[in-house]
């Protein structure tokens, strides 16, 4: 996420790589800057990716915030070492439109080398028909 975001996205006039998509590709950036971005618009899931800031709050139009913190995060300090959800560990790497509506705080603790946080999660099996 990190490399994509500052490879493809600049402030000159070649900022966007090619059309910007009616605002998705910002969009993209600006959730991947917060530390996660939509995967599935029907499922409400969002994966989790690398957060840009030490801090991120959404103001929701329920009138609740969502909060991202990410401790110790820096360029070198890319990597989620551990991340908790409302003080509760976050061990696979997505969170649900629901957290999102509830004004839960995403915690994460970011380091300068990968670490196995999220590594045995598997997306569930696609059903046969």
């Amino acid at each position: 996420m990190r490399e994509i975001a500052a490879a493809e996205y600049g402030y000159d006039a070649g900022g966007l790589d090619g059309d910007d998509d009616c605002g998705q590709m910002s969009a993209w950036l600006l959730f991947t800057a917060m530390g996660f971005y939509p995967v599935n618009p029907a499922s409400g899931e969002y994966m989790i990716g690398s957060p840009m800031h030490s801090r991120v709050s959404i103001r929701l139009q329920n009138g609740k915030t969502f909060r991202v913190i990410a401790e110790k995060v820096s360029v070198r300090n890319f990597y989620i070492q551990s991340a908790t959800l409302d003080g509760k560990p976050l061990n696979d790497p997505f969170i649900t439109w629901e957290q999102i509506q509830s004004g839960a705080t995403l915690k994460f603790r970011m380091g300068p080398k990968p670490s196995r946080w999220g590594g045995d999660w598997q997306p569930a099996p696609i059903p046969s028909k």
